[in-house]
């Protein structure tokens, strides 16, 4: 069967499923599985953001197949469900098959044990854990004309997965929505205030399927930073009947350029005000995710806004670390596991979810981990990576070594204490800090000892 004729099966299976029909996305990203390509290769080679196929595009394609074929589609098994799928509805015997079908599913889609957690949550997976009361706030504020929402929190902490859901959120709604990550942004871009803004708007007019016309709205004598909101107003926001969901991933990256920080965040700020005023810019709804950690090397103490739903994602609980102890299929009935585990990582979501992978394939057992975790293997990219950001700044360093030597919280100055709670290295009580888990304690009291140790599991 070719795939025009499979296509056009597909497209009908979802009509009458009550879905929309594939979109010309939706059908760039199968075809490209049909030809063996990774995301990044379709998105590049049809002129779209990278990351707008893996974090939008597949999720919410794969969540609409699952729900007409039965059965959870993945890039993995989405060729054989679709193909077998496909021969079924054109038999003779439909129903039979059909039940035969889900009798007998194809062993590609055996394996439900879960993926080693990196990166992001897929929308599908039964491993995110819920913030139901932030994402309640969210789903209430993206529906005000003209919102903002700034997400914010240190490295690996949950901001992408929730993104991903107030985007799900927002297609459902009938929102348009466009992602973009300014981490696969080149140095020469982010470095340019007249490229970036040229690059954003060019990205988010090929996302909503519309020519890019740049030139025809650019002026020289107005400046870029006018030119760009010229285009958003008289273009982009007049092409769309429904609201339009701007969200930034990684927008920490900026920073790393301070001069252009200072033009575009201000501009994002402005159209947010413009909201206010005319009408048209109340269809701009922006979601701007950072991580906290940048603000260390770049010496920056503020929040690049002061404007709009600010949302700070916080460590699990004991209580969120047992659920999700549950969802991975652990019996922690008794809360003792959680408490441990909670009392090891703090509750930081990264470090929880990597716990109960090992666990749960029986790598390790919980006292092995506890026993073993400044040196293991499990938690050495996490560690490393905040080893080398203190050693660029001895006093910061020296900040922290005075915490953990402490018997009791300290007061810090309050540029090392935003530091290093930033890091999520610190937890505060009143104005006073301590180390926020007992992995940071037990790792960096004695670094270069633990650090030799890690490279010699790794070998």
């Amino acid at each position: 069967m070719n795939l025009d004729s499979l296509f056009e099966i597909v497209d009908r299976l979802l009509i009458e499923s009550h879905n929309r029909p594939l979109n010309s996305t939706e059908n760039l990203v199968l075809r490209g599985i049909w030809q063996y390509k990774t995301y990044n290769q379709i998105a590049i080679e049809a002129g779209y953001s990278p990351g707008y196929f893996t974090n939008v595009v597949a999720p919410e394609l794969f969540g609409r197949l699952s729900e007409v074929i039965g059965q959870r589609v993945t890039k993995k098994n989405c060729q054989v469900l679709l193909e077998s799928y496909a021969i079924i509805e054109t038999a003779p015997n439909t129903k039979l098959l059909k039940q035969d079908l889900t009798q007998f599913p194809p062993t590609v889609n055996q394996d439900t044990s879960p993926c080693y957690p990196s990166g992001s949550v897929p929308l599908a997976s039964p491993f995110y854990l819920k913030r139901s009361y932030l994402e309640e706030q969210i789903y209430q504020e993206i529906k005000k004309p003209g919102a903002l929402i700034r997400i914010k929190a240190p490295k690996e902490m949950g901001k992408t997965s929730l993104l991903l859901r107030i985007l799900d959120y927002a297609k459902h709604q009938g929102y348009c929505t466009i992602s973009l990550n300014l981490e696969q942004v080149e140095q020469t871009i982010l470095s340019d205030l007249n490229q970036l803004l040229r690059w954003l708007c060019a990205n988010i007019a090929r996302q909503l399927q519309l020519q890019p016309m740049l030139d025809e709205y650019w002026d020289e004598d107005l400046g870029s930073k006018v030119s760009c909101t010229v285009y958003f107003q008289e273009y982009l926001l007049e092409s769309i009947n429904t609201p339009l969901i701007l969200a930034l991933d990684e927008v920490n990256h900026i920073f790393e350029h301070p001069q252009v920080a200072k033009d575009f965040l201000p501009l994002l700020r402005s159209w947010y005000e413009e909201a206010k005023r005319l009408p048209i810019w109340q269809k701009l709804r922006l979601v701007v995710v950072h991580s906290t950690d940048i603000y260390v090397p770049l010496e920056l103490n503020q929040s690049p806004f002061n404007v709009g739903l600010p949302i700070q994602l916080d460590n699990f609980s004991q209580e969120e670390i047992q659920q999700l102890a549950q969802c991975y299929g652990l019996n922690w009935t008794d809360g003792e596991g959680a408490r441990q585990l909670m009392a090891m990582v703090g509750g930081h979501p990264a470090l929880v979810h990597l716990a109960l992978y090992h666990l749960i394939r029986k790598e390790v057992t919980l006292s092995q981990l506890l026993e073993t975790a400044p040196i293991s293997k499990i938690y050495s990219y996490h560690l490393q990576r905040h080893w080398a950001t203190l050693q660029k700044q001895p006093e910061l360093a020296q900040a922290f070594d005075n915490v953990l030597n402490a018997n009791e919280a300290i007061l810090l100055d309050p540029i090392f204490t935003h530091k290093l709670s930033s890091m999520g290295l610190i937890k505060l009580s009143g104005s006073q800090a301590i180390a926020s888990c007992e992995l940071y304690r037990r790792f960096f009291t004695k670094k270069e000892q633990h650090l030799a140790l890690q490279n010699q599991n790794m070998n």
